[in-house]
């Protein structure tokens, strides 16, 4: 960084200084973690010289969080990919099931913002198109913060849900089905190269959120990238160009994604696998009636705490999933 043309590109500048931090924060918490491991083994000795039963009581205390972090901190050396430690790219689309599963797909966004919401990480919503009756059509979410592609990566493939429905007059059972992609936010500065020739943009009025004074102009911008037919669209700015870079930023990631996805589909053609999670094919499953059970269907981890996996409580099965991927990948490895 004390190099005179450091600064002359901007953008791996910067990228240099991100890299720091997160290196610097790393570092960090695992320094901040050895010092409480050091003062909690020097507190039992203590206690256990003078036969201090208030002291023993509160290392009994403080033991269980040294240890929770030391899990959350080891998870984290899971997260070793290229693309881990980026933002995230979160797109719920519903599908079987009609008016339940776009109500579905409302229930999953409100599920991730929540556990965003729990773990720190900011959202911003990109693109959102609200069902005729109830719940939404699709919605395009940028979650921020550091590994939020790491962890959310185990969320990507299709989520069952069995329920009584409320939209049935009756209230007989429904299966709906919702979609999950998990993209990593792309730079500008990437392999990924995007030609003008191959775009075609359109201009339309939103109506999404954010006011009427957005609804007044063209402002939401959709991009169709005509080799691939990848279609992008954002409509959350009142600035057309701010609309536009944000599409072209999604479209970078579907495109790195689908880069990534032909890499793991040659992955899963050498360990013999079936191919990548089709619809039909459900990653995980809740079930509302007639009992409380959510499971994921690649790691058999369970709960019948429905209401709480509701309310963002995805730890338990993020840390089981990457565990499980990390095996899966030493299987293939050896």
């Amino acid at each position: 960084m004390l190099a005179p043309d450091f600064w002359q590109a901007q953008s791996t500048a910067q990228a240099v200084l991100t890299s720091l931090t997160q290196l610097r924060g790393a570092v960090e918490r695992w320094s901040a973690l050895a010092r409480a491991a050091a003062d909690l083994t020097e507190l039992i000795a203590l206690a256990e010289e003078l036969g201090d039963e208030d002291a023993l009581s509160e290392a009994a205390r403080r033991l269980p969080e040294v240890a929770e972090r030391a899990s959350q901190l080891e998870l984290s050396l899971l997260l070793s990919g290229p693309y881990d430690s980026r933002s995230a790219i979160l797109e719920l689309h519903p599908g079987a099931g009609g008016v339940d599963s776009q109500d579905w797909a409302a229930m999953l966004m409100r599920m991730y913002i929540r556990y965003c919401e729990r773990v720190g990480f900011n959202v911003e919503v990109l693109d959102y198109l609200a069902g005729e009756e109830a719940g939404l059509k699709s919605v395009s979410l940028l979650v921020k913060g550091e590994m939020a592609y790491g962890y959310l990566q185990a969320e990507r493939g299709v989520h069952r849900l069995v329920r009584l429905s409320p939209f049935d007059a009756a209230i007989r059972r429904h299966t709906s089905f919702a979609s999950v992609s998990v993209l990593p936010e792309i730079p500008a500065d990437t392999e990924i190269e995007i030609v003008a020739e191959d775009l075609r943009i359109d201009t339309y009025r939103s109506s999404g959120a954010g006011g009427q004074s957005v609804n007044k102009t063209d402002s939401a911008v959709r991009i169709t990238h005509l080799p691939t037919g990848i279609v992008v669209q954002c409509q959350n700015e009142r600035s057309q160009l701010n609309n536009k870079t944000t599409a072209l930023k999604m479209l970078r990631s579907k495109l790195m994604e689908r880069k990534l996805r032909a890499q793991q589909q040659e992955v899963d053609r050498l360990r013999g696998d079936a191919g990548e999670i089709a619809w039909g094919n459900q990653i995980r499953s809740y079930v509302f009636h007639p009992y409380n059970m959510v499971k994921d269907h690649r790691t058999n981890t369970e709960t019948g705490n429905v209401m709480a996996v509701m309310d963002g409580a995805l730890d338990t099965f993020i840390a089981s999933f990457l565990r499980w991927q990390a095996e899966r990948n030493r299987g293939l490895k050896q």
